[in-house]
């Protein structure tokens, strides 16, 4: 896996990622969702690159994790772990445009986003390390991403669109249920580990 990384790292990653988003966004808007509610297409195309970006981060994430055999809150960050984390900065990057267009009052969503950027930019490009948190996070953050824009899609047509109320119905309890375990229970066990970790002065230590 580290040699097709290295390779496709010669590229610059986040100059072709980001691009990549623009295009899955322009698609979703103006081909796929094109018969929506002008209220209902934005987050629609939301929805579509977040598809694009959380199932494959969920995936990525955790093997360039374990392909790293130096493990640790402060190890240095692998070519895939580098990887990893540029193709959340241009989904990230693409999805602020999307709030800052059409959601320009929705400042919580969009401070959340820019505290993301904050730190995966800072990991990727200033410190070159500690992407093991990063990574765990956003594992945690995307695990549940695929049933929630399956939701919050379901959730947008369920007034007018049959299947999509039946869906809303069927997909909710199980989705409330995984989203409160990952979110409730799981993360704050591991942000609870990673600051008692950071607290301890191990990082500045360069211990595990």
């Amino acid at each position: 896996m580290e040699s097709l990384v290295v390779s496709v790292q010669a590229l610059q990653p986040l100059i072709l990622f980001f691009p990549m988003f623009i295009l899955i966004y322009l698609a979703a808007y103006f081909v796929v969702f094109r018969d929506w509610t002008p209220k209902t297409r934005p987050e629609a195309a939301s929805c579509m690159i977040s598809f694009f970006h959380g199932t494959p981060s969920a995936v990525l994430a955790p093997i360039a994790l374990f392909a790293d055999q130096n493990l640790t809150f402060s190890s240095p960050n692998t070519v895939s772990k580098s990887l990893v984390l540029e193709f959340s900065i241009a989904y990230f990057l693409t999805d602020l445009l999307h709030y800052i267009l059409f959601y320009p009052a929705d400042l919580l969503f969009i401070a959340h986003h820019v505290v993301t950027l904050y730190v995966l930019v800072s990991c990727r490009y200033l410190v070159a390390h500690g992407s093991y948190a990063v990574l765990f996070l956003l594992i945690l953050a995307e695990v549940t991403s695929a049933c929630q824009n399956t939701w919050t899609l379901a959730r947008a047509r369920r007034e007018d669109v049959p299947f999509a109320a039946k869906l809303y119905a069927f997909i909710t309890p199980p989705f409330y249920a995984l989203y409160t375990i990952v979110r409730g229970v799981v993360a704050p066990v591991f942000v609870f580990k990673m600051g008692a970790f950071y607290v301890s002065g191990q990082a500045a230590d360069g211990k595990n």
